[in-house]
């Protein structure tokens, strides 16, 4: 059974990362100025499964067994070939002026490579890892612990998974809502910041749902973890997309969720040997908020002080000038629909005339 469950975590793992990255790297690529919404909506199919995981998982164990259960979830996340088979590559508009000169840009500039470690020089870089490190040593501890706090107060095991359900209805409209709010002039800038208070938000809101002793003061827990869990979901790889840029944007992610995956490795075991030690889930839910604030204040601080720069981006300007190419192309579409709408009516009024003229002349004759 331990070599089943390890097999089981490294595949599963393998393969939902192959899925994940890709899926972030094609998002950034086809959108630009609606990215922070776009990052929303994608985030929000993750909690629609954590609202539906729980008891769904109850049910297959019940009537198919784990064996059953895994090839039906199995069966589910084939689905993610057929979604990854829709993502097809940009057709290239017709060339602008703009776009033939990065092109000759880019012929001199050497092939860029595949994981560019160049990435670690960027300041900006390096505190979002150092505080995205930290805060996924505590942002994960109060999903995995309220099942089994809610069961060591004496609730049922169906009332206590739908505690996780609760999490993932809320988080589900909190991403696209986070991200249309990123999305705005006035916040776009200031994304950094907003990522810091949804850390904090939820910081705080694990010191106060560690006071919770009955089932309501954890389904109102859940609720406020469910938006501040949605605020950091849809922002964290916005900011990390406009600390970096687009150019190295593919590294920076795979360097930053490698971090991530180690601290998961120690935060959620270290707060299982926190609740062995006293006992109490109290102390684990303070420690996986403080934790989170300090990450939280690492971001801000960092960026307020040490980052002071702002990289002119080629590939973001690619972007923009493919962009401005398919809107020029667009609007000469466009002109030209009515152009020649405009010489459809002007025909029509010409031949109404002399349709009309005939007419007159046959009735004189």
């Amino acid at each position: 059974m331990n070599y089943l469950c390890i097999i089981a975590c490294l595949s599963s793992g393998l393969g939902l990362s192959l899925n994940f990255q890709p899926s972030l790297m094609m998002l950034n690529r086809y959108f630009s100025e609606k990215r922070p919404l776009a990052n929303g909506l994608a985030a929000a199919g993750s909690p629609v499964l954590l609202c539906c995981l729980s008891p769904l998982g109850q049910i297959l164990q019940t009537h198919y067994g784990w064996r059953g259960g895994f090839l039906i979830l199995g069966g589910l996340l084939l689905n993610c070939c057929a979604c990854s088979a829709l993502m097809r590559p940009l057709l290239p508009p017709k060339k602008s002026p703009e776009l033939e000169a990065f092109t000759e840009q880019e012929k001199v500039q050497p092939k860029r490579k595949l994981l560019d470690f160049s990435v670690v020089k960027d300041r900006g870089f390096v505190i979002y890892t150092i505080a995205a490190s930290i805060m996924v040593l505590g942002l994960f501890v109060p999903p995995v612990f309220v099942v089994s706090y809610a069961k060591e107060l004496g609730y049922e095991d169906t009332n206590a998974a739908l505690l996780l359900s609760i999490v993932g209805f809320v988080d589900m409209f909190a991403r696209p809502v986070s991200g249309l709010i990123a999305g705005m002039k006035c916040v776009r800038t200031k994304s950094v910041y907003l990522f810091s208070f949804a850390m904090i938000f939820n910081g705080c809101t694990d010191l106060i749902g560690s006071q919770a002793n009955n089932y309501a003061g954890l389904a109102v827990f859940c609720v406020f973890f469910g938006m501040s869990y949605g605020m950091v979901g849809a922002l964290q790889f916005e900011v990390l997309m406009a600390i970096v840029g687009t150019e190295k944007f593919s590294s920076a992610i795979g360097l930053v969720l490698l971090m991530e995956a180690i601290a998961v490795l120690i935060g959620v075991p270290g707060a299982g040997f926190l609740l062995d030690a006293t006992h109490q889930y109290m102390y684990v839910f303070l420690m996986a908020g403080c934790v989170v604030i300090l990450s939280a204040l690492v971001l801000a601080l960092g960026n307020f002080f040490c980052i002071r720069r702002k990289q002119t981006d080629p590939e973001a300007k690619m972007e923009m000038a493919v962009t401005a190419a398919e809107k020029e192309e667009l609007n000469h579409r466009v002109e030209g629909e009515e152009d020649g709408g405009g010489e459809e009516e002007a025909k029509e009024k010409e031949n109404g005339k002399a349709s009309a003229l005939n007419t007159v002349e046959e009735g004189g004759h």
